[in-house]
């Protein structure tokens, strides 16, 4: 499915019919020795750990539990994927391969037929066969959420050998890889829209929402007798021929005096006070009289005056009742759920786009994130407590999106380092990273003699101060054309592009695409050119150099084919991009936009990234036992975990253990 502009610049993908997937794979028993069944793997996936700034700070002393780790038995930078993007990097865990194999090369990916992106993780389709009835739309066979991802997932062939696991919030495993392991799908993971996750904000000051960060809804609203009269967006209802969007009405009742208001949503009643946020509210929308979905959200209320001001988190997939597929077996959600009450199902939970469009601020944000953080916490003590054999793996994402948003008050040379926000805000990645170093603690507290920890990030971290605007740079040196020049930046999604004379053109974060003939739909370039200027290309950004700062902006611009190995080599961009340090592509680049300037500063919160070089944001792995791999890559851990039970390592898999 493809993305049009409102969807795009919203980052979401409509979900289609709300159905789950199809069976779990077969559970094959085989008989393995006392060794091999009683050990015993713990895999904290801490998402963006930074090997400079965690040996800094072990230095410093401020983690002791990290610093008795390496002491136990080693610590080394971890090779992270090429190039280093979350979905990436987490696929080359997953599967042991490299995109090549698995066949996720970037966030976005591209349809040859329209030039228009689609999201790399899940596809959607509704119902294949249906029924119309009056203005209904009846499905009569089921739609489905295909995972986009290729090859098996660790935790797949750990089953085939009766080795239990608990994956918790594994990014890029939406929907979940069938299996009866337990798992709870993590990054990609949609709200109840479809989308990576849709604010709403209630206000009576009008006010636009950032197109380049999107991920929010703004409305105008009205104060009239003390109350404000208010709809919460829900799904499409593809039940319905003209496939509407659904919605519940809601009231807000303000104190006339007090800084206070209840809010009135379906059945339930609560009392809120300005700067309060509410608990998990569940919501339900209904499609047709037999059926509806179901979703959870949290209120804040930010102001009541002098402007009214009203903040919903996006609507999640309610994991007592979930509309998508989020877990394996189908009961696991549901169980924790009845344990600690409803949950952020949701991929990336911290809201981000709410900070970037200054609907929050720096506290505010961090409040919400300690939230999901604390969710987090809770369960990670719940199944640390339960593991007794197999492979837990559990995922932390504060460490990255906090890094993302906060390394402009760590970094002095960022163009929106505010000195003032720094002695209030400055330590807040150093906190989460206590904080995670505490998690290891207590995972280091389980740990006997037949366990093995192992601490790993998919990536690390690199300043983000200049913008590169690729499809910029391949237009001002002849590869990329304009229908009209005087538009130039104007449009987005190539609205603006001549493809008839386009040889070129940037999407993604990383990734070129040649416009090929025969692939593109309106492609130019032969088969006989297309290597030639591939090399050419990447020769030119590898040695173009930002005209302020004299820096070259592309550490490395690799052509897939060079650096991949696998089936799906051939569904590769072309060139891959590796941006130096304090370099990342624009936000325009994504969109399909080409702005006047090629390079530009980033003044965005979001002032730190990963999504350069793989040699310049390394990940971490440190463990208990002593590592014999010289530079140990992320898919060699896929190996030592097939190696540490004994499992033949299939001959798809590129790593080797490291033990």
């Amino acid at each position: 499915m493809t993305l049009d502009r409102r969807d795009f610049l919203k980052l979401g993908l409509t979900a289609g019919s709300l159905l789950a997937l199809g069976p779990t794979s077969s559970l094959v028993t085989r008989t393995y020795g006392k060794t091999e069944m009683s050990k015993k793997i713990i895999i904290l996936g801490f998402d963006g750990m930074d090997p400079h700034l965690i040996n800094m700070w072990i230095d410093q002393g401020k983690l002791p539990a990290f610093k008795k780790l390496r002491a136990m038995g080693d610590a080394k930078r971890l090779q992270t994927s090429d190039p280093p993007q979350s979905p990436v990097a987490w696929s080359n865990f997953i599967t042991g391969m490299n995109p090549g194999g698995h066949a996720i090369f970037d966030f976005l990916h591209r349809d040859t037929d329209n030039y228009m992106m689609t999201l790399s993780g899940a596809a959607t389709s509704s119902g294949q066969k249906t029924i119309s009835i009056g203005n209904l739309v009846l499905p009569i066979s089921g739609g489905k959420v295909e995972q986009q991802r290729k090859g098996r997932a660790f935790w797949q062939i750990l089953e085939d050998y009766d080795i239990p696991a608990t994956v918790f919030k594994m990014p890029g495993n939406y929907p979940p890889a069938p299996t009866k392991q337990r798992t709870l799908s993590g990054m990609n993971t949609p709200d109840i829209l479809g989308s990576n996750g849709i604010f709403n904000y209630y206000t009576t000051v009008g006010q636009e929402i950032n197109q380049d960060v999107g991920g929010g809804r703004i409305h105008e609203v009205y104060v009239i007798g003390n109350q404000v009269d208010a709809r919460l967006p829900g799904p499409p209802n593809t039940f319905k021929k003209d496939v509407p969007d659904t919605f519940i009405d809601f009231k807000v009742y303000l104190d006339p005096q007090n800084p206070i208001a209840k809010i009135a949503v379906q059945d339930q009643e609560f009392i809120l006070k300005e700067g309060e946020w509410s608990d998990w509210k569940q919501i339900s929308y209904g499609l047709i009289p037999t059926q509806s979905v179901s979703g959870i959200c949290r209120f804040f209320l930010k102001q009541i005056r002098p402007n009214f001001q009203l903040y919903v988190t996006p609507v999640n997939i309610d994991p007592s009742n979930p509309a998508l597929p989020i877990c394996t077996p189908d009961g696991y959600s549901k169980d924790l759920t009845r344990r600690f009450g409803s949950f952020y199902t949701q991929g990336l939970p911290a809201d981000t786009a709410a900070l970037l469009n200054g609907i929050l601020d720096d506290e505010q944000f961090l409040i919400q994130d300690d939230i999901v953080l604390q969710e987090r916490k809770t369960m990670f003590e719940y199944e640390l407590n339960r593991f007794e054999s197999g492979v837990l793996f559990y995922y932390l994402s504060s460490t990255d999106q906090r890094q993302h948003v906060f390394w402009r008050l760590l970094d002095k040379q960022n163009p929106i380092y505010d000195e003032k926000l720094a002695a209030q805000f400055g330590n807040t990645i150093e906190k989460i990273y206590q904080d995670a170093d505490r998690m290891l603690a207590q995972a280091m507290g389980k740990m006997d003699k037949d366990t093995i920890i192992l601490v790993m990030s998919d990536h690390g971290f690199a300043p983000f101060r200049r913008s590169f605007n690729v499809n910029t740079w391949l237009k001002e040196n002849g590869y990329h054309a304009l229908i009209n020049q005087w538009k130039q930046g104007e449009d987005d999604l190539f609205l603006n592009t001549d493809w008839s004379r386009s040889k070129a053109y940037a999407l993604g974060l990383n990734s070129i695409y040649i416009n090929e003939l025969g692939r593109e739909d309106e492609g130019i370039v032969t088969a006989s050119e297309k290597e030639a200027l591939m090399r050419e290309i990447a020769y030119k950004l590898e040695n173009f150099r930002d005209p302020q700062t004299g820096q070259r902006p592309v550490f490395k611009a690799s052509l897939a084919k060079d650096i991949y190995q696998g089936e799906y080599v051939n569904l590769a961009p072309d060139i891959i991009l590796g941006y130096n340090r304090g370099y990342r592509v624009s936000w325009s680049t994504p969109l399909g936009r080409v702005p006047k300037n090629i390079v530009e500063d980033n003044t965005e919160r979001w002032s730190g990234d990963h999504c350069g070089a793989s040699e310049i944001t390394p990940g971490i792995i440190y463990t208990n036992k002593k590592i014999r791999a010289e530079s140990p890559a992320l898919y060699d851990l896929t190996a030592t975990i097939l190696d540490t039970y004994g499992i033949p390592i299939p001959p798809e898999m590129l790593g080797k253990p490291i033990f």
